[in-house]
């Protein structure tokens, strides 16, 4: 199964069907993808793509890792479309299920190595510790987070708590903020270096 090309996110989708069609068309289409037509893929992924990178976006932010996951979530449709159960739910209810759990993982996941990361340092520095450490040792490292987080400008600042603490996306931000999306963008980026030096994060 070859992918298709990532498909150009920002185009505008043409409506051209009702809802209905739409849905029977992509059950169509499923269908021959459990037959393992290529050609049905492409069509389906063309159809959809859009919709399955919006989805990931909106919980990963980061627009590699969300199209990276778009990629994963069509991957799971050429291996499962066979399991489709049309009296179970509509075509891109299902796909938009597989969508959000994929992005969810791929949270959990980076989560879980940021996590592991942060234990490794932990567990290799030469600190000679005392009977209460292991209590006030996540008091203490979100208080670093926290004094880190001041060494930002205020706007850097204020964009990076919205999208990281917020969930919001880079255009949820700059609506926000009244600002161009560039803009935050930069602000976002330039933030996170200045917090990752204040932390010693290499």
């Amino acid at each position: 199964m070859e992918t298709p090309n990532a498909p150009n996110y920002e185009a505008p989708a043409a409506v051209t069907e009702s809802a209905a069609d739409v849905s029977q068309r992509l059950a169509g289409l499923i269908g021959r993808i459990a037959e393992g037509d290529q050609q049905a893929f492409a069509e389906f992924y063309r159809l959809t793509s859009r919709r399955v990178f919006g989805m990931a976006r909106r919980v990963l932010i980061d627009a590699e890792l969300s199209e990276d996951t778009t990629q994963e979530v069509f991957i799971q449709v050429w291996q499962n479309a066979a399991k489709f159960n049309a009296e179970a739910g509509s075509p891109l209810s299902w796909l938009m299920t597989i969508a959000h759990r994929r992005a969810v993982d791929k949270v959990r996941s980076s989560q879980s190595a940021t996590d592991r990361e942060a234990r490794y340092g932990a567990s290799t520095q030469d600190i000679d510790h005392d009977s209460v450490s292991d209590e006030v040792g996540s008091k203490l490292e979100a208080e670093a987070v926290v004094r880190c987080l001041e060494t930002l400008t205020d706007t850097q600042q204020e964009s990076v708590r919205l999208a990281y603490y917020g969930g919001l996306t880079y255009r949820e931000v700059a609506e926000r903020l009244n600002a161009a999306v560039p803009t935050i963008k930069s602000r976002i980026r330039d933030g996170l270096i200045r917090l990752k030096t204040c932390l010693g994060v290499s």
